[in-house]
């Protein structure tokens, strides 16, 4: 099966939760978005926008049909700017997270806060903060930048979707808002620059172009399994 690579970039409207774990009473998020996200938002596009009205079978195309990388949050709209972990974390989490607090209300005690209600939801914040070791201004627009998929006679109509897709939680506040800013087909066979692509196969595959060991080793960009592998060392437990 011969597969077509786009590098898609969506415009981040509104805050957006992609929800990881709890810790206290803030529930936090994850720093991306991950390709499972993308395939559930898009399945629910489809399904609105077409008049389906399976969603199973929708899902089963979208997955037989498409495939998507994890998405990450950029101050620019053609590159990442910052990877979400390692050296580069703390700058990452200044310049594109932020957090909001809320409570419920105990109404019979004259609407004072309900007791054990208070918490708090991470996010990824929609305009950036300054980070001027980066070169990063304040009220930067944030982008999500990554990869869509698309295998030979598909004919989902993918890409009419893509400019109203709502992504993550807290989608009833308005959050998760995204606006398609550019969908261009890959030409060099290169996946963020760290890896080469092979669209002839089965399913896209990616190979590394770095070095073996050491700095020179490109990221991983998803979850992989590691079964029977070494642990990185340094790692920081990020997600």
């Amino acid at each position: 099966m011969v597969w077509t690579a786009y590098q898609v970039t969506f415009r981040l409207l509104s805050p957006m939760h992609i929800g990881w774990r709890r810790v206290g009473n803030l529930q936090q998020t994850r720093p991306y978005v991950t390709g499972r996200n993308l395939w559930g938002a898009l399945t629910e596009r489809l399904v609105c926008e077409n008049g389906r009205s399976n969603y199973t079978e929708t899902g089963k195309q979208v997955d037989e049909q498409l495939a998507f990388s994890y998405f990450y949050p950029s101050a620019a709209c053609d590159t990442v700017t910052l990877w979400p972990w390692g050296d580069t974390w703390d700058e990452f989490a200044w310049a594109f997270l932020d957090s909001y607090a809320s409570t419920a209300l105990e109404q019979e005690q004259g609407r004072s806060a309900a007791e054990g209600s208070l918490h708090e939801t991470e996010y990824i914040a929609p305009y950036t903060r300054a980070l001027s070791a980066r070169s990063i201004a304040a009220g930067t627009p944030v982008y999500l930048v990554g990869y869509i998929f698309v295998s030979g006679g598909c004919q989902l109509g993918w890409r009419a979707a893509l400019d109203r897709l709502q992504i993550g939680g807290e989608r009833g506040y308005g959050w998760g808002r995204l606006s398609l800013k550019s969908c261009q087909e890959v030409q060099n066979r290169s996946f963020f620059g760290l890896y080469e692509l092979d669209c002839m196969g089965d399913r896209p595959l990616l190979t590394a172009t770095g070095g073996s060991t050491g700095a020179d080793d490109p990221p991983l960009l998803a979850h992989v399994d590691t079964e029977g592998q070494a642990a990185p060392t340094g790692s920081d437990g990020r997600p």
